[in-house]
């Protein structure tokens, strides 16, 4: 199954790339689904379908061409119920009006977490060859895609020891302080739910799933785009292509569209030098908005050309280890655009950790390196090298060369 995410600054036109993607996927005879992450959903709109038409279940727009809107609440009720109602017992105990109290339960983002909820429903349910999703603008999408990770260090390290000191002194704390503690039914309910995530990122991470960059050439737009893709690399997140979108056609007789041709001209230059080595797919701005199943899949097919726009890239993905013969090891993992100075690496036990400006990744190494020390780092042509060499003695803690 073949699963693409579409995401770039907000106004780029993302959701009519995605949208028609889709279109062409299932124009090919494949069966398609497009599910939105972003809240603001705007599919429907794209494809001219009555918004009260698309629900919780996916509802076929064309032939093999299904669209999907994630029920937020149904969603939000299976998975946060728990957690919430706990959440709201503490507060009630504590003082706080009830409606606020309800407001401060719901988590930040929770539409397009639960989005990737239903996209890992859907994808085990073997209906579709081919999911497309129209992700949220850039910086939702890359707080999003590092969630599972993130809470996946929360629960292996501290959730163990505090439900265990829960467990021993719930009756002492509850009467102390007056505050009910959770139950196992709350642990139980956060674990399902970094379970279910780090599903999800098993399924974006992996051989069948890809990420494609939308832009349109415009510096502050390229240069969050660049961003974006060190960001995804350092997740994890393979990239397989970029797309130019509303590119002015070249026309002399118009000084002013002349203008803005020279301009975008300058910087898909950048772009292409920017993202060499990946595919880069052109659409012309269109004279008039492309709305519909059939101006969608015109749009997608002009955009690809004679191009697969459901091929996967080949190579090593953007994290890899290798042997040398002299037993050392040597982890590779991509990070365009950034010099060694911007890295900041450190030794945690079987973790290493990499933190790039304001993002941090926090990488398991596998078990034969996590016997071994920290040798020397250097980032070359775009990519961190971290150089292992067998240690001696085990060593907790130890700092990587800067």
């Amino acid at each position: 199954m073949r699963i693409i995410l579409f995401t770039g600054k907000g106004g780029v036109g993302k959701s009519s790339i995605a949208a028609g993607t889709a279109a062409l996927a299932a124009a090919a005879g494949r069966r398609t689904l497009v599910i939105s992450t972003d809240a603001a959903h705007s599919l429907a709109d794209a494809y001219q379908v009555p918004a009260g038409s698309v629900g919780a279940e996916p509802v076929e727009v064309a032939p093999r061409l299904h669209l999907q809107q994630v029920d937020a609440q149904l969603r939000f009720e299976q998975s946060w119920a728990d957690i919430q109602r706990y959440l709201l017992s503490v507060l009630d105990a504590a003082g706080m009006d009830p409606v606020l109290a309800e407001e401060m339960t719901v988590i930040p983002g929770a539409e397009e977490v639960l989005a990737l909820l239903e996209l890992r429903l859907q994808a085990r349910s073997g209906a579709w060859d081919v999911i497309v999703v129209d992700c949220a603008p850039t910086a939702e999408t890359l707080r999003l895609l590092a969630l599972p990770e993130a809470l996946g260090w929360y629960l292996e390290r501290l959730l163990p020891i505090q439900r265990g000191l829960v467990r021993a002194l719930r009756p002492v704390l509850t009467r102390a302080s007056g505050v009910p503690m959770p139950r196992d039914s709350v642990f139980d309910a956060v674990t399902r739910l970094h379970d279910e995530l780090d599903e999800v990122r098993g399924l974006l991470s992996g051989p069948d799933a890809t990420v494609r960059l939308v832009l349109t050439p415009e510096q502050v737009v390229l240069a969050e785009a660049r961003r974006a893709y060190t960001s995804l690399c350092l997740f994890g997140y393979r990239v397989d292509g970029v797309v130019a979108n509303r590119v002015f056609p070249v026309d002399d007789a118009d000084p002013w569209r002349a203008g803005w041709a020279a301009a975008q001209s300058e910087v898909l230059d950048q772009v292409r030098q920017s993202f060499a080595g990946l595919p880069l797919w052109r659409s012309e701005y269109q004279p008039g908005e492309p709305v519909g199943v059939a101006d969608l899949r015109a749009l997608a097919a002009a955009l690809y050309g004679d191009d697969d726009p459901l091929a996967l890239p080949g190579g090593a993905g953007p994290f890899r280890v290798a042997r040398t013969g002299r037993g050392d090891a040597v982890v590779h993992l991509s990070l365009p655009f950034v010099s060694r100075a911007e890295v900041d690496l450190a030794r945690n036990g079987d973790e290493l950790v990499v933190t790039v400006g304001s993002a941090r990744r926090l990488l398991t190494l596998p078990a034969g390196l996590s016997r071994m020390k920290v040798a020397g780092a250097r980032v070359l042509d775009g990519e961190l090298q971290v150089r292992f060499t067998p240690a001696n003695e085990e060593q907790a803690t130890s700092r990587g060369a800067r």
